[in-house]
Order: structure tokens, then sequence, then C-alpha cells
């Protein structure tokens, strides 16, 4: 009699979890996707430079470099598959350009993978599809020049602190720690490449990280590589350009970095995820088509960064939720191995469900509202004004030193007559 209860108490608790469960899937359900922002990396390409000591020259790549190559057409076509798959229930199966919005930089391999993703994206369904044997359809992609640029291409240029900021990263001590170990390697390699490594200036120019660059493109293509160039060598050589990319956004006085560089695009990606929160626009998704450079700089301003140099058609998603109290909330996940899920992500303070007025309080301290000031760089509008007001003293002066002259002229002419009569 002492035990009878050990039943009744065994069927409450099994009761009690199914309804958990069943308040927990509602909960889920209730959870509603609203907006989405990505951010890729360009698919594979052929060099950007070659070193002194190279063995092949530009003229063996069929289009030269810097180009996309046909793999990398490839991979983003399979980013755009596998974006159409992971959002069917939310983006419309067909293009509207009313929902969707893709922007790239001003470079031919940007470019081209913009156009190779959307094929996978958008592949042309009943009345859009204008020619039965071509299963593709134009997609306006949205390019600003190079030289207007201030959201996409990085480190952005003609900002004076920043250029401050990479001396001083190059003497810190969180550097120079870092490089140390690198020391005797880099003067082989200098030596091998037939680069002039200066020691107080190691990552100048990204020599070191274009060098790697353009043996693993040698690589992946099946050209003959130099004997030196050993997988012990190569990889450490990736470890120098990894070291590159931190320093180059973080290592040393990340904030402020990141204030001049990624954290720009973080105020334009929080920006249009608060339009969307705060308003019934029908965009439902937002793309950019950039560069490793780009998703290092704005991983290292959200403080999420890896260490590892983003691969070809790396993808940082970001995705604002409705909950089913009604606010907002943004998830973040990183796409860089495509025989993986997605990474999720959560940003430094908060949970991976990071509410929207949370996302943005922690990312404040990125987030500058006049770049060109925090730059040091001349308002050249206000130096116009500025000159204007001089010039027009200086005439007013002028004006009044010729009037009084012209006065006592007169004077004089008046005695002068005066003393004749």
């Amino acid at each position: 009699m002492g035990v009878t209860w050990l039943p009744n108490l065994s069927r409450i608790l099994c009761f009690s979890l199914h309804i958990i469960l069943i308040l927990l899937q509602q909960t889920t359900a209730e959870r509603e996707l609203k907006f989405v922002v990505a951010v890729f990396r360009h698919g594979d390409r052929t060099p950007i430079v070659n070193f002194p000591t190279d063995l092949h020259k530009e003229s063996e790549w069929p289009q030269g470099f810097g180009q996309l190559t046909k793999t990398g057409m490839q991979q983003l076509f399979e980013l755009g598959r596998y974006m159409r798959e992971r959002y069917a229930n939310f983006l419309n199966s067909t293009y509207n350009r009313k929902e969707f919005y893709i922007q790239s930089t001003d470079y031919d391999r940007t470019i081209m993978s913009a156009q190779s993703y959307l094929s996978g994206l958008f592949p042309p369904t009943s009345s859009q599809i204008w020619n039965p044997e071509l299963l593709w359809q134009p997609i306006p992609v949205h390019v600003l020049q190079k030289s207007t640029d201030r959201s996409l291409h990085f480190p952005l240029p003609d900002c004076p602190r920043f250029d401050e900021l990479q001396n001083e990263t190059q003497t810190s001590s969180e550097f120079q720690n870092r490089i140390q170990p690198y020391m005797d390697f880099i003067q082989t390699m200098a030596v091998n490449t037939g680069l002039e490594l200066n020691n107080l200036k190691i990552l100048d120019n990204f020599q070191l990280w274009n060098t790697y660059d353009t043996l693993h493109c040698e690589g992946i293509h099946n050209y003959t590589l130099p004997a030196w160039a050993t997988k012990d060598v190569i990889d450490k050589m990736e470890e120098l350009a990894e070291l590159s990319l931190l320093s180059l956004f973080g290592l040393y006085k990340r904030e402020e970095k990141s204030r001049l560089q990624g954290g720009v695009l973080v105020n334009t990606i929080l920006n249009s995820i608060k339009q969307a929160a705060n308003s019934s626009k029908q965009r439902k998704m937002e793309v950019y088509s950039a560069h490793d450079t780009t998703v290092g700089a704005i991983q290292i301003a959200l403080n999420i960064f890896n260490g590892k140099l983003p691969p070809y058609a790396a993808c940082q998603f970001f995705e604002l939720y409705q909950e089913s109290s009604g606010r907002y909330s943004i998830e973040m996940h990183y796409r860089n191995d495509t025989s993986k899920n997605p990474y999720l992500l959560t940003l430094p303070g908060c949970t991976s469900a990071c509410p929207l007025e949370k996302f943005a309080e922690l990312v404040s301290p990125v987030i500058t509202e006049n770049w060109p000031k925090e730059c040091g760089k001349k308002d050249k509008t206000k130096d116009i004004f500025i000159g204007f007001d001089v010039a027009v003293g200086l005439l007013f002066i002028f004006d009044l030193v010729l009037l009084y002259l012209l006065y006592h002229y007169g004077r004089c002419r008046r005695r002068n007559n005066y003393q004749d009569i």
C-alpha cells in the first residue's frame, strides 16, 4: 500500500512533460522570420598578383588576375541554391524586386559572383521564363563605384586615423608577441619570394597575405609550385595571413578600428533591420557580394571572428525574427563549409536569439555617427566657407582702405586748389 502512489506520479509526470512539449512547439511555431541580411565572399578566383620569383605569370590565367573561375561560379550558384532551400517558406519562389535587393563591390569577381548566386536563388519559373532553352533571368545587381564605396570594400581608404592605428599596431606588444615566433620564417620567405620585407612593417601592403593567396590559388588549379612551397610552409603562410586579417581590424584597439571599418557595415545592416522591424516594408532580404576582408571586418567588429580566413563563398547571415511575445530578436549564422549546416553565432553579452534592442546596445561602441571626423579628415565644405569668409573680410578691409585713401586724396586736392587761389 505504501508505494501505490508511484504509478500515479509517473502518469502525472508524463502528462506534465507532454503539456510542456506542446507549449514549446506552439512557441516555436509562433516565431516568425521577418527579414534577412546576407554578406558573402566571392567565389574561387585567379591570383590578385604574383611575387617576384613566381613561376607563373598573369598571361597563364585565361582571364588574367583577380577573375572569377568556373569553380567560383559553381560555388556561388550552390550558395544560391542553398538559400533557396533555407528560405523556401519565407522568400518568394519567383524574383520580386520589392522583396529582394543585392549590392556588389565594383570588381568583376564580386559582380559575377552575385550573378552566379542569383541564378541559383531565382531560376525563372512559369511566366518568368523568357527563353525555354535557358533557365536563367537577368536580375539587377547594384554597384557603387570604388571611389564612393564606403560600406563594403574594406579597409575603407582615406582615413588618416586608421592609418595611424595600423602603424601603432605594428609596434604594439599584442602584435609583436604574435609575430616574433615567425621572424626567422619571414626572413626565409623574403629570400624565397624575392620580396623586400621591412621587419618593422611586416604586414604592410598585404605582401605575405597576397603571396600565400597566390600559392593557394595555384595549388587549387594544379599549377606547379616552387620547391620551397611545401605543405608546412604554406600552412605557416596561412597562419600569417590570418594574423594579418586579425591585426588589420582587431588585436589592438579593436573597437576604435571597428568604428572606422567594419562598424560602418554593422550600422548599415542594423539600420536595415530596424527599418524592417518598424515598418511594413515589403523587402524581405538584402544581400551583399564582397570580399574576405568584408566578412572579416564585420565579424571582428561584432567580436565573433573565429580567427580563420573566410573561404570562398563564405556567408554571414543576420536573421530578424518576431517572437511570440511580439518582440524582435536577431540570430546570426555563419556558413563556411558546404558540408555542414551554418554555425549559430552568439554576440558576446547576449543570447543566440538576441533581442533587437539589446543587440543595438551591444554594438553601439563600434558605430560612429561622424566617420570623417573620427577619421581625422578635414571638412572641405567647412574649409570652403572659412576661405569664403576670409576673402569677404579681406575685400571689406580693402574697400575701407580704398575709401580712406580716396577721402584723403580729395582733401589734398581741395587744399591745393585753395592755396593756388
